[in-house]
């Protein structure tokens, strides 16, 4: 079935539907087109939206920093959502829009090519018809006039007045006109026999050919159209698995949400090490405050000192809640660890020469501080920060403290490395001269030893404040443990009787003996916090770290070194450090430095 065939004589018809079908397509680009602009829109929403809802600081100082990083996640997935949806845009445009758009006009021109054509074969087998319009009335008017000349010259011939000159006149009139006529109608015949082959031509082949190309065209039209239909549908399948997989990492963000882990980050975090503040003693003043000193509540022991306990025994347990009593770091011994008189069982404080009516107008002022000493725990502006970390919380401190230990043991690590291979290079030089100058290294070496030095008394500078960071977190553990295993003082609201006064003393004499129990902090309680240090710096038995092969043959004569042969497979066990030299492992046993410009090295 096809147009030239079956639509002969269907030549607007056939150009109505080309139009139409041009201006679908025409259409279906301008709807991708704008499709395209509102997933540029929706994507740079998007964008927008990710950029407004992430996190101004990082990730890692936020106390509820599970949940945090897994919004952040969201929010990356969102953005790689949008990325797609990007991409879905660009991909439209590019294969949809720019092809389509280039295609019909492709289109448009071949059809106005095929169209005009067709007009002018409509107008050519137009102009043939009047041609033979033409002749054919010439035809008809020649034999009528041809046939009003012999009329006239028959009558004339009849006619016996005329003369014969006039019949002779009339006679070759009608022959000329006859004549005529019969020239009239060999041009009408030659005409029609003309135009009868030139319209079967044009409708039995001219014609049928072009719309048969109209056809072609308008088909390869649909094919188009169709499989621009289809890029709409694959462009959202191909950026489909990614989509998915951007869901599937919101999933995992919201199952990452861990409640525990939140609540040990926070403890982590906000930890102070404080000890918990003690209980509030009860002040009587309704005796008199001249009474005897074996009446009074603050015993006095034999050596003639007053014996504080109570407000004044927990105010000095008390110094990290308030802004005043902070402790300042202990002095530091040439060796770099505290001295004997910075530690927790050195002499006693000053205020212990007191009288008992001082201590306990000082008790009576420890007390609005006492409860205010919540409100302290967010600390102070304008804290001056020490080297100690003293003006952090004990635990707070702890950390920072073995951080920078940390820290320095790595640097002391790299700087004895480096001070190996400067005395092995220095060792390759001194037996090979050609290869250096063995006193070209010397300030490097002098410069890495003062280094070594300078880590060395800082380490220990930090492995004595960490010592005693640690201590005190300790003994802040035992006072709050202590204090909450002790039974509950009598109730503020009772008296102060005999009974009463008894009472206190004994809880007065429990206390003393409670405080004379309590085991001092020694040495030895110090052990298992270097024993931990010295467990994280063990050497492990080293493992290659990736393979090499030899290019060239090198002797190891010096210490240290190794031999190898050319094209000989070694294990890498330490990479060059910037002196030239790579530690490898031979297969046959055997372990030592040889050049790296002398292998060929490939990392695991």
């Amino acid at each position: 079935m096809d147009w030239g065939t079956e639509l002969w004589d269907q030549f607007e018809v056939i150009e109505r539907h080309t139009q139409w079908g041009l201006d679908l397509l025409d259409r279906y680009v301008k709807f991708v087109k704008e499709r395209t602009e509102v997933e540029q829109a929706y994507a740079k929403q998007l964008r927008s939206l990710v950029k407004k809802y992430l996190p101004k600081r990082p990730v890692k100082d936020d106390p509820e920093s599970n949940q945090q990083q897994s919004f952040v996640q969201i929010l990356q997935e969102v953005n790689d959502f949008a990325g797609q949806r990007e991409l879905v845009a660009e991909n439209l445009s590019v294969r949809v829009c720019l092809d389509l758009a280039k295609y019909s006009q492709e289109m448009k021109q071949e059809r106005k090519m095929h169209l005009q054509e067709g007009r002018r074969a409509q107008q050519q087998l137009e102009s043939g018809f009047k041609q033979l319009e033409n002749s054919k009335r010439k035809f008809e008017r020649d034999c009528r006039e041809a046939e009003k000349a012999a009329q006239t010259a028959e009558r004339l011939d009849q006619d016996i007045n005329a003369t014969k000159a006039d019949v002779e006149k009339a006679k070759q009139q009608a022959h000329l006109r006859s004549h005529m006529a019969e020239e009239s109608k060999n041009e009408y015949a030659a005409q029609l026999q003309r135009f009868n082959r030139d319209q079967a031509h044009f409708y039995f082949s001219q014609m049928p050919q072009i719309f048969d190309k109209l056809q072609d065209m308008d088909e390869r039209r649909a094919t188009h159209l169709g499989a621009g239909y289809g890029l709409l549908s694959e462009a959202e399948l191909q950026v489909l698995p990614i989509i998915a997989k951007c869901l599937e990492g919101m999933k995992v963000a919201a199952a990452a949400v861990d409640t525990k882990n939140d609540s040990q980050v926070l403890i982590e975090l906000h930890k102070s090490g404080f000890a918990r503040p003690g209980d509030v003693e009860f002040e009587d003043f309704s005796q008199p405050m001249n009474r005897a000193p074996s009446d009074s509540s603050l015993g006095t022991p034999s050596d003639g000192r007053p014996e504080l306990r109570g407000p004044a025994r927990s105010r000095a347990k008390r110094w990290p809640f308030g802004k005043k009593n902070k402790p300042r770091p202990p002095p530091l011994s040439p060796l770099g660890g505290p001295l004997p008189s910075a530690l927790p069982n050195g002499p006693p404080s000053p205020r212990s020469g007191l009288d008992p009516l001082a201590i306990l107008s000082e008790i009576s002022k420890s007390v609005k501080p006492r409860l205010a000493s919540f409100r302290s725990l967010r600390g102070s502006r304008g804290t001056v920060v020490t080297e100690d970390f003293s003006h952090l919380p004990p635990e707070q401190r702890r950390k920072r403290l073995q951080q920078q230990l940390e820290e320095r043991n790595r640097e002391l690590q790299k700087e004895v490395d480096q001070r190996e291979a400067l005395k092995k290079m220095k060792d390759v030089y001194e037996k090979t001269p050609q290869m250096g100058d063995p006193a070209s290294l010397e300030p490097q070496i002098a410069e890495t030893l003062n280094n070594i030095e300078r880590l060395k008394l800082e380490v220990q500078k930090y492995e004595a404040w960490l010592a005693e960071a640690e201590s005190r977190v300790l003994s802040n553990r035992g006072d709050s443990l202590s204090r909450h295993t002790r039974p509950p003082d009598p109730p503020a609201s009772a008296p102060p009787d005999s009974s009463s006064s008894s009472s206190s003393s004994n809880r007065e004499s429990q206390d003393n003996k409670e405080s004379s129990e309590e085991p001092p902090l020694e040495e030895g309680q110090d052990t298992p916090i270097y024993t931990e240090f010295d467990e994280d710096f063990e050497e492990e038995p080293a493992s290659p770290i990736g393979h090499c092969v030899a290019i060239y043959h090198f002797e190891g004569s010096s210490e240290g070194t190794i031999s190898m042969a050319e094209g000989e497979d070694l294990s890498l066990m330490e990479e060059d450090k910037g002196d030239g030299w790579t530690r490898v492992r031979r297969k046959q046993g055997g372990e030592g430095y040889v050049p790296t410009s002398y292998l060929r090295v490939t990392l695991n």
